[in-house]
C-alpha cells in the first residue's frame, strides 16, 4: 500500500500527528477496509462513534458559552441543527477530506469522496483521531475553528423554529394522530440534493422543500401551521 503523505491535512487541521495510525484510520471508509484482506486494518467507524461524542460535548460547550440566558432544550436545539450531516459535509469540504478518504471500488465509481454522509462521518472520525492523539484541547481547538461562525450567525429564535414540534402538538391535541411525512422526490447530485416532502394531517395537505429531509419536513410543517392559524382566525 502507497503511503500517504497527510502533511497538508495536517496544516489545515493545525494538528500535526505524533502517532500516524490514527489519521489513517480516520480516514479509512469500510469499502476499503473490506477489499484489502489485512486483518489488522480496521475502518472509521469506531473513531466516528467517539468523535461523535466528542463533536457533541465541545459544541453543547460553546454553546452554553455563547447563550449563557437559554433554557436546555434551546440549546439542545441549537445543538442538533448544527451538528448535522449537511454542516459536517461542509467542513469536510473546508478540509478537503475528500481527497484523503480511502475507499472501495465501488465506492469510487459512484464518487463517495462527494457523499455526505461519508464525508459527514469522516470528519467525526478526524475529530477522535486528533482527540486520541492530543487530548480534548486538540479536537476543541479544531471544533472551535470551524463553527465559531456558526455560533455566531444564529438567533435564539433559531432554537424555537421547531415547527414539526409545534404542528405534532397542536394535530395530536385535536385530532390524536401524528402527522405524517413523506418523500416524494429527490434531485440533484449526492453531495448537493434537494427534498420534496409532503405532509398529510386530517383535511390538509402540504409540500416543502429543502437541502434535508428535516429542513423539508420543517418547510412542510410551517406551511400547514400557518394554514391552520388562518383557519382559526376566520
Amino acid at each position: 500500500m502507497k503511503p500517504i503523505d497527510f502533511s497538508e491535512l495536517e496544516k489545515k487541521l493545525a494538528h500535526e500527528f505524533r502517532d500516524r495510525h490514527f489519521i489513517f484510520e480516520a480516514l479509512c471508509h469500510r469499502s476499503f477496509v473490506n477489499e484489502q484482506f489485512d486483518p489488522d486494518l480496521r475502518d472509521n467507524e469506531r473513531l466516528e462513534f467517539l468523535g461523535d461524542a466528542v463533536l457533541n460535548l465541545a459544541i453543547g460547550h460553546m454553546l452554553m458559552q455563547y447563550y449563557p440566558d437559554l433554557e436546555e432544550g434551546s440549546l439542545s436545539k441549537l445543538r442538533s441543527n448544527l451538528v448535522n450531516e449537511s454542516q459536517l459535509a461542509g467542513v469536510s469540504r473546508t478540509l478537503d477530506l475528500g481527497s484523503y478518504i480511502q475507499l472501495g471500488k465501488g465506492e469510487i465509481r459512484s464518487n463517495g469522496w462527494e457523499k455526505n454522509s461519508i464525508l459527514a462521518d469522516t470528519f467525526e472520525a478526524i475529530i477522535a483521531a486528533v482527540y486520541l492523539d492530543g487530548g480534548f484541547d486538540a479536537a476543541f481547538n479544531i471544533i472551535e475553528r470551524h463553527f465559531s461562525s456558526l455560533l455566531c450567525n444564529i438567533t435564539d429564535s433559531d432554537a424555537n423554529n421547531d415547527y414539526k414540534s409545534q404542528l405534532q402538538e397542536f394535530v395530536q391535541g385535536t385530532h390524536r394522530i401524528t402527522p405524517c411525512y413523506t418523500v416524494i422526490q429527490e434531485s440533484g447530485p449526492d453531495h448537493d440534493k434537494t427534498f420534496r416532502v409532503q405532509l398529510n394531517v386530517p383535511k390538509l395537505l402540504t409540500e416543502g422543500a429543502g437541502k434535508s429531509k428535516k429542513r423539508a419536513e420543517q418547510d412542510a410543517a410551517r406551511k400547514a401551521l400557518d394554514l391552520l392559524k388562518s383557519d382559526a382566525k376566520s
